[in-house]
């Protein structure tokens, strides 16, 4: 489900000239301002010279910019420009259309009982894949002599 909901949205977000890739930097960057190159590569699991490239690409387009860190020089900060906040927010627009799009069959109730469900099954992730009470107890009762 997450790859085909990826492809779908990486068809539309093409009508506005943007790769996978590049989406995927914008929008981690519009969330955590001021990353280095090496914690935006370690947010979007590539290696240090694939984020620089991927960088090397969005500069000359105007979306972002690296700044010097006032800490240590040989760390630069990169940040968003207002042209970049401006496809941050279309891409914002195409998502929820997308997200709409795709729940179109469900009626409110059902996407609520979803979006629980899904907000439950993160938590649970979150929290390190915690199994379920009844499957853990009746686990330990398998196990015991």
């Amino acid at each position: 489900m997450a790859r085909l909901m990826r492809s779908a949205f990486d068809r539309r977000v093409r009508r506005i000239g943007l790769t996978r890739s590049q989406w995927l930097v914008l929008s981690r960057l519009h969330r955590n301002p001021g990353l280095s190159q090496s914690e935006l590569a370690e947010m979007l699991e590539v290696e240090r010279a694939t984020a620089g490239r991927m960088i090397d690409r969005l500069e000359p387009r105007g979306w972002l910019v690296r700044r010097a860190d006032p800490a240590d020089r040989r760390i630069n900060r990169l940040y968003l420009t207002e042209e970049a906040e401006r496809v941050q927010a279309e891409m914002g627009r195409i998502a929820e259309e997308f997200l709409d799009d795709a729940m179109a069959s469900l009626d409110e109730a059902e996407r609520e009982v979803l979006s629980d469900m899904l907000e439950r099954m993160k938590a649970t992730l979150l929290e390190g894949g915690a199994r379920r009470p009844a499957a853990a107890a009746a686990e330990a009762r398998a196990a015991a002599p």
